[in-house]
């Protein structure tokens, strides 16, 4: 085995996945990730893909928009041209598209990197769908308990009436002194 894929073994899916972010709705690598996992430069990358363009189609891999690339360039340390950053927005890859640059990039390293994203891929959407189970579980938590909450609502309520007529009770009519000829009366 070549250095370079000794190298590549040391890369786990656990600093993949941390480098996974979501745009538009999919789940992608950035090219500079990529162009460093894979040991090339990042115009070495673009331009490999760029020469087998009809093998990634939109769902495959796409470039930010200014907006996102300023969304993106604000939450991390990326620098802006004027500090010797890159002059356009980067390209993005969905999982898809990452298999395909396995393709693309024939080197050992890269079959190696491959099965590490894939991976690191398929490690969060276990992760994802364990967190969908346990908010579907936790939601029928909160259903049970918000009827078990309004049954002692409805018995708290019921108690605290009880305890307000009898601090109150209702006024007894008291029978005057003396006879009285009041038959239809109750006394």
């Amino acid at each position: 085995m070549s250095g370079k894929a000794k190298r590549a073994e040391g890369v786990s899916a656990e600093h993949i996945t941390e480098s996974i972010l979501v745009f538009r709705g999919h789940k992608v690598l950035l090219d500079t990730d990529l162009a460093e996992l894979y040991g090339v430069t990042t115009s070495a990358l673009v331009q490999a893909v760029k020469r087998n363009l009809a093998r990634f189609p939109k769902d495959f891999m796409f470039q930010l928009t200014d907006a996102e690339w300023a969304v993106l360039r604000s939450r991390s340390v990326i620098p802006t041209l004027a500090r010797g950053g890159r002059r356009f927005a980067p390209y993005v890859f969905t999982e898809q598209g990452v298999a395909m640059l396995s393709s693309v990039l024939s080197s050992e390293r890269a079959i190696l990197i491959n099965i590490e994203i894939m991976r690191a891929f398929v490690k969060l959407r276990e992760l994802l769908a364990s967190n969908k189970e346990l908010a579907r579980r936790f939601a029928q938590l909160e259903t049970r308990l918000d009827k078990k909450l309004t049954e002692h609502d409805q018995q708290i309520a019921a108690i605290l009436s009880a305890i307000r007529e009898l601090m109150s009770p209702a006024a007894t009519r008291r029978r005057g002194i003396g006879f009285t000829a009041d038959l239809g009366q109750e006394p």
